[in-house]
């Protein structure tokens, strides 16, 4: 009984790296922007909140992720660059980016963790408000936005991962310029050098109307 093997096909080989080169791509850019934008945003909600005592009275207080800490802001602003930079660079260069991009979403998810517990916004808004220095706040609580902008810090960080493994098979914003300068120039045509219509026409078309 004779077995037939099966052959995979060339074209079906080659097209295989495209379509997950295609398919990480994807999934980077959203995976960035939308980290990026949970990130940012988590920042500008409250974050903790507790009271503060002054003259026998008590009032609430209240911070917000800026308050508490500016890093996972700055890091998601850090990260889009990084995410456009991908694309302008390649080789090394793109390598580096991409490390940048996976640091930056790293770094996001240990400041907002860290900030979950942090009360010293609190404190410091509590001391401003009494003239007490040592003034500190009662009743300390803390939302659970810190963890939305560690989910954010998150999605960067996998968009930096599938850039790191992909991202050789991405295309680049120069790519369209350099496959341009690769294409061999057309021969000029011959110009009449008293028709000086002809002589424009042939600068037009990126042709030397002299025939040098």
């Amino acid at each position: 009984m004779d077995y037939v093997t099966a052959v995979p096909h060339p074209r079906s080989e080659a097209a295989a790296p495209a379509r997950s080169g295609r398919r990480s791509l994807a999934l980077a850019l959203l995976f960035g922007a939308l980290g990026a934008a949970v990130a940012l945003l988590a920042t500008r909600q409250r974050w903790a909140e507790g009271t503060a005592t002054v003259a026998g009275g008590a009032f609430p207080l209240t911070a917000k992720g800026s308050d508490v800490t500016g890093v996972p802001a700055a890091l998601a602003i850090v990260g889009l660059a990084a995410l456009v930079a991908v694309f302008a660079v390649r080789g090394a260069g793109r390598l580096a980016v991409a490390a940048l991009l996976a640091l930056s979403g790293a770094g996001s998810v240990a400041a907002a963790l860290v900030g979950a517990s942090d009360g010293s916004a609190l404190d410091e808004k509590a001391a401003q408000t009494t003239g007490d220095t040592s003034a500190t706040v009662a009743a300390l609580s803390h939302t659970g936005w810190p963890y939305v902008a560690a989910v954010g810090g998150v999605l960067i960080l996998l968009a930096g991962l599938l850039a790191l493994r992909y991202g050789s098979r991405w295309p680049a914003m120069s790519g369209r310029y350099e496959r341009g300068a690769d294409r061999p120039r057309r021969k000029a045509r011959p110009v009449d050098p008293e028709r000086p219509e002809e002589i424009w026409k042939a600068l037009d078309r990126g042709e030397d109307p002299t025939g040098a």
